[in-house]
């Protein structure tokens, strides 16, 4: 099952968190950004492709050394559509943002300042879209920060979303870009 169709199917689950108006809050949020920077939309989903790369790549390592449970706490306290350096910085370190602001700058022609910039929201709109296939209780959060995770969401098998995103088996490749222009056509469909 593709990304796109593990999203479709948490907005479709009534126990998981996901939901059109969620879905359309986030896409909302990188038209938004990508709007008011001069970004066109094709170029902030080739920029979300390459921030999502950046992220799951992070995720995975810290999943590998500090736990499924970590990764969770990460999703439910920094999901959000807002600016959050403190979201930023538990994902990426300092040097692996100026690593992703200059790789995104080389493929795209975007000025690497301007992706620096971009991160901070960037960055918890990726969690707060794979916080979606969380079990009902905590919530997609729509602004910063998300609630306490209770304790028997604290493993990743109750999540297929991030399941999906950090791709366990190394069976294919999550393109975030791709999955979000995905969202946003079924989104102007329904």
């Amino acid at each position: 099952m593709s990304f796109f169709d593990q999203i479709l199917s948490a907005i479709e689950d009534p126990q998981q968190q996901a939901s059109a108006d969620q879905l359309g809050g986030i896409l909302g949020a990188v038209d938004q950004l990508g709007g008011s920077n001069g970004i066109d939309p094709a170029m902030m989903q080739t920029v979300m492709s390459l921030v999502g790369g950046a992220v799951q790549s992070s995720l995975q390592e810290q999943q590998s050394t500090m736990g499924p449970e970590h990764v969770m706490g990460l999703l439910s306290q920094f999901s959000g559509t807002s600016h959050n350096p403190n979201a930023l910085g538990a994902i990426l370190n300092p040097g692996m943002q100026q690593q992703v602001a200059s790789g995104i700058s080389q493929r795209t022609g975007l000025d690497a300042g301007l992706i620096l910039g971009l991160l901070p929201v960037l960055v918890p709109v990726v969690l707060n879209l794979i916080n979606g296939g969380s079990q009902q209780g905590g919530g997609m959060d729509m602004g910063n920060m998300g609630g306490a995770m209770p304790q028997q969401q604290a493993s990743t098998g109750g999540n297929p979303l991030l399941n999906a995103f950090l791709d366990s088996d190394r069976s294919g490749t999550v393109d975030l870009g791709d999955a979000l222009n995905m969202a946003s056509q079924y989104l102007r469909n329904r």
